[in-house]
């Protein structure tokens, strides 16, 4: 199955071809609408002229934000996303031999694969799920137990990222988001007049 979670042919196309970029899109998914995040390494591809992480590892810092922040950036916070995934090459760089596949091809286990993905630079609890959730719905990738470590991220519907398929799933995944957040809102606005 295609990954079709930026909604641009060319963006795809690069998530498609790179697992690095799938998962850089994956750590630039915060505080950012998700299929702008997963543009972001097009955006790095077309203006650095690759997407190897030995070669962005490497790459003089100030520069490769200003790239990373020049309209349009990569991320509302470019210059400091720009230090993150030249972190995160440097991590598949020295824990994997600049080879992001490895980080779900040899797992044997789904508990195994989550804290791979958990001890990536930019990833917390959350957004390792998410990812490990993304891994089994798009790619296949379902080592046993994958399910007991995504939790709710591995059910049928619409919850996260991982369920973004067109752009209708989209839609049904951010008007799910804005329904938790609203439930989130109360139950905190509640907790604090009851403190009260």
């Amino acid at each position: 199955m295609a990954i079709k979670i930026a909604q641009e042919p060319h963006a795809d196309e690069v998530l498609n071809s790179s697992p690095f970029a799938l998962l850089v899109g994956m750590m630039l998914d915060q505080q950012y609408p998700m299929e702008h995040a997963f543009r972001g390494p097009a955006k790095v591809l077309d203006r650095f002229g690759n997407f190897d992480p030995a070669t962005i590892a490497e790459a003089e810092p100030e520069a490769f934000a200003d790239l990373c922040s020049t309209p349009p950036a990569i991320h509302r916070y470019g210059r400091s996303m720009a230090g993150r995934l030249q972190e995160l090459a440097r991590h598949v760089v020295e824990e994997y031999d600049g080879d992001a596949t490895r980080i779900w091809t040899e797992p044997r286990t789904g508990k195994e694969l989550f804290q791979r993905v958990r001890a990536l630079p930019g990833f917390g609890e959350q957004k390792a799920k998410i990812f490990t959730a993304l891994l089994a719905k798009q790619l296949d990738v379902k080592p046993p137990g994958w399910t007991t470590v995504v939790g709710d991220y591995g059910k049928k519907g619409y919850r996260s990222v991982a369920d973004v398929v067109d752009a209708e799933s989209l839609a049904k995944v951010r008007a799910f988001k804005q329904v938790a957040k609203k439930k989130a809102a109360a139950a905190a606005q509640t907790a604090d007049t009851s403190a009260g």
